[in-house]
């Protein structure tokens, strides 16, 4: 089988790429600006440096490679940069999906007109917006047919791409999976709680001095593993129903003073926490959960990797680091 993996310089798309490699698939990784490093990734696998707001540079990987499956996970991805970055926001995550399914209709238009891949598109919990604050009690399992209503643009842009991606489906009959991730973690993975922690740790380690700098500690958060998450998004390729939306979440929710206890555990070390100010939001999110009952139907997709053992691996990532 013949894959692509837009986006492969992320934390998902590197840890996709290497996957699908030892399985022996035929797979090229896309990337530009990484933001991680991938020089990590064993050489064998072939990356090609592709700006997704071209479409020529997708057209042209495309129409030579012909992919079985692209997973599409290129994107400007970070909620705050895209206040001080809208135009490049929107222009890389809707013109860059919009670049994949022209060139799959160049390919049918120039080729073969039996083309017929899957395209699986990495959406975003961010698309719900405001209904997740509109939730009454406890009520925190947010299900596919919740209303759209994004705070920011880059949950505007996700929105853009997964109803854009509806839209060929159903008028040039492209498959498609529109998969809305919510919290994922794990190794190489950068600017998040998991991350942050692991890394101050591994810092306080070496250093000797125990001190580790935290924001809120009551939060609680919903986190998976980036394997789960990659495991999911593989799932969805094969079994699920083309033209559909499914989300991809954690059942499981954290403390983030949890997460703290076991990082402590697995060091052998107690921390002297003190609280930096600018941690602190002047409000935090209320837990959100994905409903996962649609993908655990269709796929038979379950969470596997434990936070305990994300913990680990992260720890030990940045020891080598």
């Amino acid at each position: 089988m013949k894959v692509i993996v837009t986006g492969a310089g992320g934390m998902v798309g590197s840890h996709m790429v290497e996957l699908l490699h030892e399985q022996g698939m035929e797979v090229i990784g896309t990337y530009y600006k990484p933001t991680t490093d991938i020089t990590e990734l064993p050489t064998s696998i072939r990356m090609i440096e592709c700006d997704v707001r071209y479409a020529s540079g997708v057209e042209k990987i495309i129409l030579e490679f012909q992919p079985d499956q692209i997973y599409h996970l290129a994107a400007q991805s970070y909620p705050t940069v895209s206040w001080d970055r809208p135009y490049e926001t929107i222009e890389t995550n809707i013109n860059g999906t919009i670049a994949i399914y022209e060139a799959i209709k160049n390919v049918r238009r120039l080729i073969n007109k039996d083309y017929n891949p899957m395209v699986v598109v990495a959406c975003s919990s961010a698309e719900y917006g405001e209904t997740l604050n509109q939730l009454e009690g406890n009520e925190i399992f947010v299900k596919e047919t919740a209303q759209l209503q994004p705070l920011h643009p880059y949950g505007v842009s996700k929105v853009g791409q997964d109803l854009i991606s509806f839209q060929y489906f159903m008028n040039d009959h492209i498959r498609c999976i529109r998969a809305r991730i919510f919290n994922s973690t794990g190794t190489r993975k950068v600017n998040d709680v998991t991350s942050d922690f692991t890394k101050r740790a591994i810092e306080a380690e070496k250093s000797g001095k125990y001190e580790l700098r935290v924001g809120n500690l009551e939060t609680k958060r919903a986190i998976m593993d980036q394997r789960d998450l990659v495991a999911a998004l593989m799932l969805l390729a094969d079994k699920g129903t083309p033209g559909e939306v499914y989300n991809i979440s954690s059942e499981h929710i954290y403390q983030m003073k949890d997460i703290v206890s076991m990082i402590e555990n697995q060091i052998g070390h107690k921390f002297q926490m003190y609280v930096d100010p600018k941690l602190l939001r002047p409000t935090d999110e209320r837990i959100i959960v994905g409903d996962v009952t649609k993908l655990k139907k269709d796929t038979g997709w379950c969470q596997k990797i434990t936070m305990e053992q994300t913990i680990s691996d992260m720890l030990n990532y940045w020891r080598n680091k």
